[in-house]
């Protein structure tokens, strides 16, 4: 196979930026085009070939109801048991800011030769990758945690039950965007260094 350079691709990931989940716009991607995501996503490197993660897909009602029936209780149970009305609505609603959230669980097989540390970095591949994935497609996305990656309620309704078991973020996609503006990003002589110094 022949190599051929692809600069539109590092002028992409030079440009690239995330919009925040409360700042969607809205629709997201059609089946096809979610299809396409996920099959980039899913081509990480893999070290074994063990593929150690699984992606689970909110769109559409089941947003509403895994809101309703897993977000909501969740945050009364073990965030805050106090929580206003208003609190626990906008909980539950937490999906519903995107058309689209993709849960990506990290699922290592332990124990194994493959480190669990490598495996782990697979996951994280798969959501940064899914990322990039969205956005090339022009869509507005976000790779979130917050709470809900945390709480045990959520991760058993998620089937995230191994020990070594997390969920390492939710992908967040949303309608078209323009994607022009920017934040401050980390300088590069203070986090690029030659060996030796």
């Amino acid at each position: 196979m022949s190599e051929t350079r692809q600069p539109s691709t590092l002028s992409f990931l030079r440009a690239r930026r995330s919009v925040t989940a409360a700042n969607m716009p809205a629709g997201g991607p059609d089946q096809d085009t979610l299809h396409a995501i996920l099959s980039a996503g899913i081509r990480v490197p893999d070290h074994g070939k063990l593929a150690p993660w699984r992606i689970v897909v909110f769109e559409g009602e089941a947003r509403a109801a895994f809101g309703r029936d897993v977000l909501r209780p969740a945050f009364a149970a073990n965030q805050r048991t106090d929580a206003p009305e208003t609190t626990l609505a906008l909980e539950a609603a937490r999906f519903e800011r995107a058309g689209v959230v993709l849960a990506v669980l990290s699922t290592p097989t332990v124990p194994h030769k493959i480190p669990l540390w490598e495996q782990q970095l697979s996951a994280g591949a798969v959501c940064q990758t899914l990322l990039i994935a969205a956005q090339a497609e022009g869509f507005a996305a976000q790779w979130l945690s917050e709470w809900t990656a945390f709480d045990p309620d959520v991760r058993a309704a998620l089937n995230c039950s191994g020990e070594n078991d997390q969920i390492a973020g939710y992908i967040y996609i949303g309608g078209k965007a323009s994607n022009d503006s920017d934040r401050p990003r980390p300088d590069f002589d203070a986090i690029v260094s030659r060996w030796p110094s």
